[in-house]
């Protein structure tokens, strides 16, 4: 019943009565992006969603235009504190993790939760195998387990199992851990940032 109608509702009750908070930051945060470059406010991409489905996913805009997609050797994204492609309003969205916050848009329209698994590039269900297809059962979250617990600190692989895991798991008493556990990582900001080294680079913005 969680699952299926009780996360949900939980999701539209929250993000709404946010929203208007959230409306305060983008008032504050917007100008600031635009003018550090006369970029756009938000960075788009597409991402895939429940069942498999692609869906536009919004974020702050970080990183400079067209900046390039560099990727550690598993696929992942690359983060580093003193990336060049960041901006300087970025780092500081990065950081903070303000970044992610447009995706309450996301949860309004119903293509996100605020409790899931990271969504993956569409490409990326080529990588998954049956056990990380189950992530798919879900809608992708704005936090999840892997990103509460072990942020940036795990390969992507291993983010596909913790996913899985979650999915089979899902209650809100696992929801509500995760949750805390992702304020008290933000507050701490621990284990932001990859610093392997990046492996390729791709013509694609990755902001």
């Amino acid at each position: 019943m969680y699952r299926h109608f009780f996360k949900r509702l939980l999701d539209l009750i929250i993000t709404l009565i946010a929203f208007p908070f959230w409306l305060l930051m983008f008032i504050i945060f917007a100008p600031m992006i635009y003018l550090e470059d006369k970029g756009s406010i938000f960075y788009t991409a597409h991402r895939l969603g429940r069942n498999g489905e692609n869906y536009k996913m919004y974020k702050f805009r970080s990183m400079k235009m067209n900046a390039p997609d560099i990727r550690n050797e598993d696929g992942s994204t690359y983060n580093s504190e003193d990336d060049p492609r960041l901006t300087m309003i970025g780092k500081f969205l990065r950081k903070t993790s303000l970044d992610e916050t447009p995706q309450i848009l996301n949860v309004i329209k119903g293509d996100m939760s605020l409790i899931g698994p990271r969504p993956d590039l569409p490409g990326a269900i080529f990588d998954y195998n049956d056990e990380a297809k189950k992530k798919l059962e879900v809608r992708p979250g704005i936090t999840g387990y892997s990103q509460a617990f072990f942020r940036n600190s795990i390969s992507q692989d291993e983010k596909f199992l913790n996913d899985a895991y979650y999915v089979s798991k899902l209650s809100f008493t696992f929801d509500l851990q995760i949750l805390v556990k992702t304020i008290i990582s933000v507050i701490k900001r621990k284990n932001i940032y990859i610093e392997n080294v990046p492996s390729t680079t791709q013509k694609n913005n990755n902001n």
